[in-house]
């Protein structure tokens, strides 16, 4: 599909092209050119005019997202371009903008930000070199730490001390790149260049380094906070993490698995979690909730009922909720609003069909998104299913891997989802006839490959010729056995699986110790 461009973009892409001519000729560009001019320079891959435009930006703000996105001049989204050498270009350049010796009165900038920045698993740059978030965490870490050193050595225009740019970014710290963003945070006051941390991530973390950290970031500005895989926070910690910092703004939340466990819980733990439950309604802009793998059962509503907002992102998977917890959600203010579920890893056919299909039909007039991977859907449920997704009309993602169906009950399936609308995205599981009989669900990551793959490919072909016939090529269905795309875990699956490893021997030489002293 090629995207309509005006003739201003044209002329701008024209210019851009010639990187000397345009280098030579930015003094003479009226300013408000400047972000159509942005915009064409990052779709050629244009980098050196790209720092350019940057070092001389003449207006108040530099706003990717929106310099990215769809313009009357360009209708194309370009802010899922991650790519390296644009990104680089950028952060130097606004590096340079600082040093830059031209008077400091001309010097408008106070905010960038780079928080419009998609991070997606295809892309589309000519040079297939992406940058993510950690990489523009350390990027930009490290630009401010050398800026600070080279104006503290350097005889600077007295002028660029007084320079005050507010940079907001969506940072990810790990082990590896901590040192680095902790120390251009410690000296973000004497730094033209304010980091502001609208959403944090953490992955690979001590506890320690992972409090000091987001004291560090100014709480009190952050939007979304996700602790992810192997930060070891358990319940008393959330509790004091949340005694301890305010988060007025904080819309999303994503906590690590077994954070909570029910099952362990004294007559202080219960305290405990209601208070968790307390601070968590003081948050009056939180919107989006995910705490997978903890275990809740009958804890939901003590969790769940002082929020004052409504939620519309809430994932519970493999939380072993029961009758009551989903009776709850079904029945609260939150159902109407939901425009992402995760219920994964619950046998919702066996525990509570009727009080899951109460709850769809709350929220089918507005959600988008709907995961029940592992739910034991089976072929006899696929009517009811079919029933209970029909009022969901804006449904664009379903994912639904690891279900027992057999090739005849996805096709029936997919006949109905041609039906949605706005449908873009399916996740299905291999069909059970391309299992070996007996086998049993949910399968174990042994068992799971093991799979006639000549079968499922043509399966999966029938599968995609009744999208075809029915006009759906918009839709995109796929069969991710280990999982969705996950970008952050993608960009530093290395790191983690080091800390694995790491862990895994750390754990047998305890267990050796043990035995040896047993024995």
């Amino acid at each position: 599909r090629t995207t309509m461009k005006s003739l201003r973009f044209i002329s701008a892409e024209a210019f851009v092209s010639n990187t000397e001519f345009a280098k030579k000729s930015l003094g003479a560009v009226a300013h408000d050119l400047f972000p159509l001019l942005f915009k064409a320079s990052y779709l050629l891959e244009q980098g050196e005019v790209i720092h350019d435009l940057v070092e001389n930006w003449p207006l108040f703000d530099f706003n990717m997202g929106k310099l990215l996105g769809a313009t009357l001049d360009y209708q194309e989204d370009l802010s899922h371009r991650t790519c390296s050498l644009c990104l680089e270009s950028c952060l130097t350049g606004l590096r340079d903008y600082v040093l830059n010796q031209s008077s400091p009165y001309m010097k408008k900038l106070r905010v960038v930000d780079l928080t419009g920045i998609k991070d997606v698993e295809v892309q589309f740059c000519k040079c297939k070199k992406t940058m993510g978030r950690w990489a523009r965490t350390q990027l930009l870490s490290k630009l401010c730490s050398e800026l600070l050193v080279y104006l503290q050595q350097a005889q600077c225009n007295p002028g660029t001390f007084e320079i005050s740019i507010n940079v907001l970014i969506d940072l990810f710290v790990t082990e590896r790149n901590y040192e680095l963003v902790v120390e251009a945070l410690l000296k973000k006051c004497s730094c033209p260049l304010k980091i502001c941390c609208v959403a944090f991530r953490s992955d690979n973390l001590t506890l320690q380094k992972f409090f000091d950290i987001i004291k560090l970031t100014d709480p009190s500005l952050l939007r979304k906070l996700e602790i992810v895989h192997n930060v070891h926070l358990e319940m008393e910690h959330l509790e004091m993490l949340f005694n301890s910092m305010h988060f007025p703004l904080l819309m999303s939340l994503t906590l690590p698995a077994r954070t909570f466990n029910v099952r362990r819980f004294t007559a202080t733990d219960e305290r405990m979690f209601a208070n968790i439950g307390e601070k968590m309604g003081e948050m009056t802009q939180l919107t989006e909730l995910s705490m997978s793998f903890s275990i809740l059962t009958g804890r939901i509503q003590k969790l769940l009922s002082p929020l004052k907002t409504p939620l519309k992102t809430l994932d519970v998977s493999n939380c072993s909720l029961n009758h009551a917890d989903m009776a709850f959600l079904a029945n609260s203010f939150h159902a109407n609003h939901l425009e992402s579920l995760d219920l994964s890893g619950h046998d919702i056919p066996e525990l509570y069909p009727s009080t899951f299909f109460k709850l769809l039909s709350h929220c089918s007039s507005v959600l988008r998104s709907l995961t029940l991977e592992d739910c034991n859907i089976q072929d006899t449920h696929v009517n009811m299913l079919i029933l209970g997704l029909s009022p969901c009309q804006k449904l664009q993602e379903f994912k639904f891997i690891g279900n027992p169906l057999s090739s005849q009950a996805l096709k029936r399936l997919f006949t109905f989802l041609c039906e949605l609308p706005m449908l873009k995205n399916v996740e299905f599981p291999v069909p059970r006839d391309c299992y070996p009989t007996g086998i049993t669900y949910p399968i174990d990551d042994a068992s799971l490959c093991r799979y006639d793959h000549q079968k499922y490919e043509r399966i999966a072909e029938e599968l995609n010729l009744i999208l075809l016939q029915a006009n759906r090529e918009d839709v995109k269905a796929s069969t991710p056995l280990f999982g969705s795309y996950d970008a952050a875990v993608q960009e530093t699956n290395n790191e983690l699986g080091a800390y694995l490893i790491r862990s895994f021997k750390e754990t047998l030489e305890k267990f050796t110790v043990s035995f040896n002293k047993m024995s």
